[in-house]
């Protein structure tokens, strides 16, 4: 009880400090320049070719509200605020009972936003949910209210509203989903429409119909209650079978609202942008290149096409700048907004790989040295034993050079050179490549049991892929007013971290993973796409039990593509089928006119003819031969050949402070 009369104390005092507030703010309001509510927070979003593939404060069609069905305009003030017409911007009794509600669940269980509230916070990105944003959107909705009348604001509200898959506005959605004018909805269509809203990944018909379809019922049903419409217009419009269309008009991309998701991510993170698009909006020079978003989607659409539930995500950057060309963060935004490429970390398996190998170049390894592959246990400390398996138990019982180790995913050599080195000279490389997670110095790290988000690992990759130049990956070249003066311009963060002829030895290597001439005891673990490829690429496989991945490169452009579940659910190996093929199709029809060389071979490195499964040079009866690349006064010769593991099946490491 006591708790109770505190409650609704502090109560009343806010509402009379609020009340006295928002009086000297209305005054205020009426000295100042009204917003342009039909310009204000928009912004426009270009490609690569500085060609418009997305326009608005969402909406690229502006409806007069005399262009817009009766149905919608009655729908949506009768479910979002059926005194519109009656308040100054605030619906205060609605606001009380709020409070009361919330206070007394000590929850967040009822809000009170009016449609002029809800369309200043719609006129401005969506940035964090602060005191600050909230106190914004008062002042905006107190400004709004000051110099536009009812209907002016009914107009822009409907006009910049997201109805999902990056539709705002009611035109734009009249028009993907049911390919007409806003004018001409029906009673059914308009109800469906504006149901969505409220949450546009759940009430989309694209998305789940059944839950779409109970929404347009509650809208229906507000709509019989409230005496707008009748019982045979309602039964009328509950029986409409809706025919979606679900296209846009330009772009007919499934895939590109993710990279608009991490374009405006980004946008948020710069300093000022709300000032100008409160002053008119913004112009946003975007990396996207169409051809290479088009080739990602159609690639991923070509192989699965038999499993609706598991997902995808594929990136592709330029090694040269770190710009993101392209980016998938599903299969289909319209079924899920959720930007897997941005928003997601999973354990990226063999793809730490590499960066150990690059360490082990850097401390004195080369291409040839050898490590015993078998079956091994290696001793960490007291009652600490750890046991790492290869894949299907495979393993050479030989010597076998890195490599082989790099060809055949070789997991014994992988934990063998980490422990060798000490821990942390990988955490350091992959701190030098651009991976921001904090990893911990564990045995198991070269075989990815940390999690990182796909555009991390792929813009490591990225630093391979640029001779060992580390850039920052970035979606916006540039953003400007709507006169087109410079607002914000990229700057070049560009830094050298890996050493140029380390860095050509090992991205070498990395073709052997689909090379011919590497098959021995095991196949080179992405030789199945050997044939689908025209073009040198340095490309690494990984994989845990829920998740697939391949990373692959040359000087044009860097590749990613991750398979898996959002659950976690374990993959079958009709699962594993789809990454390569995918990846594979996306860089070759993505290369396939233009002009691609692998990279020149630096002075101070020499290729030398070996066996590559033992690393040894190659004699007339070895039966593999390839050139193999080696610091200059590193490379095996006949009377010094390469370092070799003698049998030691157990191996006991101590470990370091």
């Amino acid at each position: 009880m006591k708790f109770l009369k505190k409650s609704l104390k502090i109560l009343i005092i806010t509402i009379f400090l609020s009340i006295f507030l928002i009086t000297g703010l209305y005054l205020y309001a009426r000295t100042i320049p009204k917003l342009d509510i039909n310009n204000t927070g928009s912004y426009y979003l270009y490609d690569i070719n500085d060609e418009l593939f997305f326009q608005g404060n969402g909406t690229s069609k502006w409806a007069n509200l005399n262009e817009i069905s009766d149905y919608v305009k009655k729908a949506t003030i009768v479910v979002e605020d059926k005194d519109f017409y009656n308040h100054h911007g605030f619906n205060i009794p609605r606001i009380i009972k709020a409070m009361y509600v919330n206070l007394i669940n000590r929850d967040y269980k009822e809000g009170a936003s009016t449609i002029t509230q809800q369309f200043a916070k719609n006129l401005y990105l969506e940035f964090d949910k602060t005191w600050e944003r909230k106190l914004n959107e008062v002042w905006y909705t107190i400004q709004i209210e000051t110099h536009y009348n009812k209907d002016d604001i009914l107009e822009g509200y409907l006009n910049c509203i997201n109805y999902g898959h990056g539709m705002y506005g009611i035109e734009n959605a009249s028009n993907f989903y049911f390919n007409k004018k806003a004018s001409d909805l029906s009673l059914g269509e308009a109800s469906m429409l504006v149901g969505i809203p409220k949450s546009p990944s759940n009430y989309s018909p694209l998305v789940n119909l059944e839950v779409a379809k109970k929404r347009q019922k509650y809208i229906l049903k507000t709509l019989l209650d409230n005496n707008i419409i009748n019982q045979e217009e309602y039964e009328k419009a509950i029986n409409e079978e809706l025919v979606f269309y679900g296209k846009k008009e330009k772009i007919n991309l499934n895939t590109l609202m993710y990279y608009q998701d991490a374009v405006i991510k980004e946008l948020k993170s710069i300093n000022n942008i709300e000032s100008y698009l409160q002053s008119g909006g913004v112009k946003i020079y975007t990396n996207l290149d169409l051809e290479a978003q088009s080739t990602l989607e159609d690639s991923v659409n070509s192989y699965i096409t038999d499993n609706e539930e598991i997902q995808a995500s594929g990136i592709m950057l330029d090694p040269k700048s770190g710009g993101v060309i392209a980016l998938l963060g599903g299969r289909d935004y319209n079924k899920s907004e959720f930007n897997r490429a941005i928003s997601s970390k999973r354990q990226v398996g063999s793809l730490m790989k590499p960066f150990l190998y690059y360490a082990a170049l850097e401390n004195g390894f080369t291409a040839s040295t050898s490590f015993l592959s078998q079956e091994t246990s290696f001793t960490l400390g007291v009652n600490n034993v750890y046991k790492p398996k290869n894949y299907n138990n495979l393993y050479a019982n030989k010597n076998i050079s890195m490599a082989s180790a790099i060809a055949f995913s070789d997991n014994i050599y992988a934990v063998k050179t980490h422990l060798f080195l000490g821990e942390n000279n990988l955490v350091d490389i992959a701190k030098r490549v651009g991976i921001k997670t904090k990893l911990e110095e564990i045995a198991s790290l070269p075989l990815g049991t940390v999690e990182l988000s796909h555009l991390e690992i792929a813009n490591a990759y990225a630093t391979l892929a640029s001779g060992g130049v580390k850039h920052e990956p970035f979606f916006i070249r540039k953003v400007t007013d709507i006169a087109g003066n410079i607002i914000y311009e990229h700057k070049d963060t560009s830094e050298v971290v890996l050493n140029k002829n380390t860095t050509y030895i090992l991205n070498d290597l990395l073709k052997g993973t689909y090379d011919y001439n590497m098959i021995d005891y095991a196949y080179p673990t992405n030789i199945s796409i050997a044939s689908m490829l025209t073009k040198d690429y340095g490309i690494k496989s990984g994989s845990t039990d829920t998740d697939n991945w391949i990373v692959g490169f040359n000087e044009k452009v860097t590749t990613l593509i991750w398979i898996g579940y959002d659950d976690n659910k374990i993959l079958s190996n009709n699962d594993f089928k789809y990454s390569k093929k995918i990846w594979a199709t996306a860089m070759e029809n993505y290369l396939k006119d233009k002009d691609v060389k692998w990279y020149d071979i630096p002075s101070n490195v020499v290729g030398v003819i070996v066996d590559p499964i033992s690393g040894n040079l190659a004699t007339e009866e070895s039966p593999h031969k390839k050139i193999l690349y080696y610091i200059k006064g590193t490379e095996p010769n006949y009377t010094n050949q390469v370092f070799a593991e003698y049998n030691e099946p157990n191996i006991n490491v101590e470990k370091k402070d």
